[in-house]
């Protein structure tokens, strides 16, 4: 009997094949699902994003590790893509670590990142972020590459040092997180070009670049993320504001007339919200058996 390959066992092939993976950010499982149809290979759950859709509140370390695991569930549900999650520092000690990592391959997740930030953590685009000793993050990263047993789940170390220590000790850092035995390796909050193409030319191997709207990184296509070496694209807030501003122009739109009438063509009809959240698949079950 052939073995279906996990999502993580995809997403490891895609990277191992030379791949670059382009995970949108998703702030909820309907996203997700919006994010497979338009063909992209996998789904990035954004805390910045899991907070606002939860708690409508700003990414300052507010959510648990039972609601960051329990929407990847939710979301793991709701698409075939390899999910890739943000599991911040790991929400606590050395014992919470390990509950995460292993919390989080129960799961399903194809991938999960780990950062060094110092508590109360921080969205990493912010200032004013602090970072653990390298050192002691290193024995973290140990600690979940040996939690995470025999599944195959990745662990990607992110490093939040480009902030506060400037792009060397980033690098720095995130080749020395290589040598636990990650995955892969991720500097975030690069807000310039040339941070980008500094990683790209002192970080070998599999790497992790994030996309964020608002600064000058925008200008790089994949095509050239392709070409300096990165393995995976997060472009984590892009559907997530776009959402906010299409919904907002709406709400606006209806207040003031007092009726949809008037933004029916910036609305999906309600034939294709319904293929969009597979009702076809409960009709059919509901006809055959109900």
């Amino acid at each position: 009997m052939t073995q279906i390959p996990t999502p993580a066992a995809r997403l490891r092939a895609m990277i191992d094949a030379g791949t670059l993976v382009r995970a949108p950010g998703a702030p909820d499982a309907l996203t997700a699902r919006l994010v497979e149809r338009a063909g992209f290979e996998a789904v990035y759950m954004t805390g910045f994003g899991a907070t606002a859709a939860r708690l409508g509140l700003p990414d300052i370390g507010l959510m648990s590790q039972t609601e960051m695991t329990g929407h990847a569930r939710d979301m793991v549900r709701a698409t075939a893509l390899p999910v890739i999650a943000d599991a911040d520092t790991g929400y606590g000690g050395i014992a919470n670590l390990i509950r995460t990592v292993e919390e989080y391959a129960q799961s399903g997740v194809a991938a999960i990142h780990l950062e060094d930030q110092q508590m109360p953590k921080r969205c990493g685009q912010r200032a004013g972020v602090r970072v653990i000793p390298a050192e002691e993050n290193l024995r973290r990263l140990h600690c979940a590459v040996e939690a995470r047993g025999s599944s195959d789940m990745m662990i990607i170390a992110r490093t939040d040092a480009l902030g506060a220590h400037g792009i060397d000790e980033a690098i720095r850092r995130a080749n020395l997180y290589r040598d636990a035995g990650v995955d892969l390796v991720f500097v975030d909050g690069i807000k310039q070009i040339a941070d980008v193409e500094a990683v790209a030319r002192g970080v070998p191997g599999p790497k992790v670049v994030s996309i964020v709207d608002g600064n000058e990184t925008v200008a790089l296509r994949t095509a050239d993320l392709q070409e300096m070496g990165f393995s995976m694209v997060f472009y984590a807030l892009t559907a997530l504001f776009a959402s906010v501003r299409a919904v907002s122009d709406v709400l606006g739109r209806l207040e003031s007339d007092g009726t949809p009438r008037g933004v029916a063509d910036r609305m999906v009809a309600y034939a294709e919200f319904s293929e969009i959240v597979g009702l076809e698949r409960f009709d059919e079950a509901d006809h055959h058996w109900g």
